[in-house]
């Protein structure tokens, strides 16, 4: 594809914004995420005129915080596979895009970030908001580069795409305000375009090292991660072959999980289910497409063979006795008439009962004659949540119990997509999330599971919901606490201590911004609740009063974090708080019989 650069609708000289805008619009991209100011209103004023002439321009989406900017880009990334931009002026503006940058590079979605930069004459003097964004952003990105005149920024900016697409990953261009209005070098551009995604097959001799490891264990456990997205049905196959229960990691579950008759969970903290006791007890792990970074909860005793297409992940988290480096669907489809059909299906018959114990008793125990309960059950509202959502929703949800809730009550099925910061970890990035998605699928139903947490640190993005109308229905899981630090604590035999948040209707501060909302405190209301929000058009918000005191415990609790529990238990009471261990133990009495 070409770019020709011809003369903008008010006749000025074509400038080096005005080029990076027209080739970001060859490269597919329809709107950027920031705030404007200062030394990034030379690449705002060449948004501007992008609109005035012919086809399509790129729309500009005011966000109120540019951290809100890059999770919004990286989410629309996320679920488009397009190049996604936001947009930071100098200093303070850019330096706000850090975080929702890092969560973007982790993900490896393909995102680009324009850290405009102070005068080019004034840099290196300690000059007003003087920073450095072209050595900033290094570690978040996988292309950071500064654009120091007209000559080069062609190059430069389609380096940058090409960079953004190919890893995939965050790409930043630095570009200085008086370089972004200097008059455009006169010549063609060619604008690299997303590019295929490779076949990448295992070496023949490292596949047959699997399939020999396969084929001597008695009882196989396939551990599935985010890498066997495309590959569902093929791992499937191979389960059914040789008789192997799958568990999944949390990014791997909206790819793996639905239509799996030999699902067993989710290991980890978040996790539910016999997916730990599979591992834990086979002769051979296969971990297919995970970096999973949890260390604790694999086995250290049990053979294990891994499957990724990058190999500096090989071996980085648990013992490797089997190495391939390939896709996860290139591998499995080759591997198939390598192994026998398991002749003994009872590992696998016994971990998937197992589950569907774990299933009806501890995770559905929360789900079941609760509609008297007070303070409500967080797991009530996702388990309705998961009821009443669409087919295809997008689900953006908070870090945090939100993580957890999501985890074991949002049920996949092949059109539904769930997104976090499950990499990076950030608080705060539901909302935001939700916004990306929106704007570049306003059709779809797009839920924001959030925290009261999350919502505060970012409340301003409601007023952007607001502004341009997304279609984002907020479910609020409000606990008045931040609810994963108190178990954070409780593990590691710590009193509760600042965990506690003021008790805010935040129905009505978003009733207020104009988003109808409505504030639950009845369990027999959130069904109706929810009901009535997922099916207005436009924005709203459900403010569901939850229980502070409900608890993700996993599967599996150790030693370690049973003695952790009762130090902190012991504190709390020491200290005067018996009224709240006695609370906390009522809330999750039905979880106590089955650890």
């Amino acid at each position: 594809m070409a770019l020709g650069l011809g003369r903008p609708q008010d006749k000025r000289n074509r400038t080096v914004a005005d080029l990076l805008v027209a080739q970001l619009i060859e490269a597919g991209v329809e709107r950027i995420y920031g705030i404007v100011g200062d030394s990034l209103n030379p690449v705002v004023d060449a948004v501007r005129r992008s609109q005035k002439g012919k086809g399509k321009g790129i729309e500009w989406v005011h966000v109120r915080h540019e951290e809100s900017a890059a999770f919004a880009a990286a989410a629309e990334a996320e679920v488009t596979g397009k190049l996604a931009v936001c947009a930071g002026s100098c200093g303070p503006g850019n330096l706000h895009l850090i975080n929702g940058l890092y969560d973007a590079n982790r993900s490896k979605v393909p995102v680009l970030a324009i850290a405009s930069h102070i005068p080019s004459a004034q840099i290196g003097t300690s000059f007003f908001q003087e920073t450095h964004p072209d050595r900033l952003f290094t570690e978040c990105s996988v292309y950071s580069e500064m654009i120091s005149s007209a000559k080069q920024a062609p190059r430069v900016i389609n380096s940058a795409i090409h960079h953004a697409y190919g890893a995939p990953g965050v790409a930043v261009l630095t570009i200085p305000g008086d370089v972004a209005d200097l008059d455009a070098a006169a010549e063609i551009i060619d604008v690299a375009v997303h590019p295929a995604r490779p076949r990448i097959v295992p070496d023949p001799d490292a596949l047959r090292t699997l399939a020999d490891a396969i084929n001597k264990a008695k009882k196989v456990t396939i551990f599935a991660g985010a890498g066997t997205r495309g590959a569902h049905d093929d791992v499937i196959a191979l389960a059914d072959k040789i008789a192997a229960p799958i568990g999944h990691s949390l990014r791997g579950k909206e790819w793996i999980q639905y239509d799996n008759p030999f699902d067993v969970g989710m290991s980890g903290l978040l996790g539910y289910g016999a997916a730990h006791d599979a591992m834990q007890e086979a002769d051979l792990l296969v971990l297919l497409g995970t970096d999973f970074p949890y260390d604790q909860f694999l086995p250290e005793s049990v053979r294990t063979a891994q499957v990724d297409t990058d190999p500096t992940h090989l071996g980085r988290r648990t013992r490797l006795d089997v190495a391939v480096v390939g896709d996860v669907g290139e591998t499995v489809r080759l591997l198939m008439p390598l192994v026998n059909t398991a002749k003994n299906r009872s590992f696998l018959d016994g971990m998937v009962a197992k589950h569907e114990k774990s299933m009806t008793g501890v995770v559905g125990a929360y789900t079941k004659d609760v509609e008297k309960h007070s303070p409500i059950h967080p797991e009530y509202v996702a388990d309705l949540l998961d009821q009443e959502a669409a087919d295809d929703a997008v689900f953006t949800v908070d870090t945090g119990m939100c993580n957890v809730w999501a985890a074991r009550y949002i049920s996949p099925n092949g059109k539904r997509r769930v997104i976090g910061s499950f990499l990076h970890g950030s608080m705060a990035n539901a909302v935001p999330h939700a916004i990306g998605v929106a704007a570049a699928q306003p059709d779809r139903q797009v839920v924001a599971m959030a925290g009261d947490g999350g919502l505060s640190m970012l409340l301003g993005e409601l007023i952007t919901i607001k502004a341009y109308e997304l279609p984002v229905k907020i479910v609020l899981f409000d606990n008045a606490s931040l609810g994963m630090v108190r178990l954070e604590m409780l593990v590691d035999g710590l009193p509760m201590f600042g965990t506690e948040s003021p008790h805010i209707d935040y129905a009505a501060v978003a009733n207020a911004i104009g988003i109808p909302s409505v504030r639950v405190e009845r369990a027999k209301d959130v069904r109706g609740a929810l009901r009535g929000a997922l099916s207005r058009p436009g924005p709203a918000l459900v403010d569901v009063v939850t229980d502070p005191r409900a608890l993700s415990l996993p599967p599996t609790i150790t030693a370690g974090q049973v003695r952790g529990f009762a130090v902190a238990m012991s504190k709390e009471v020491l200290g005067g708080g018996m009224g709240e261990v006695v609370s906390m133990a009522r809330a999750n009495l039905r979880n106590v019989p089955r650890l």
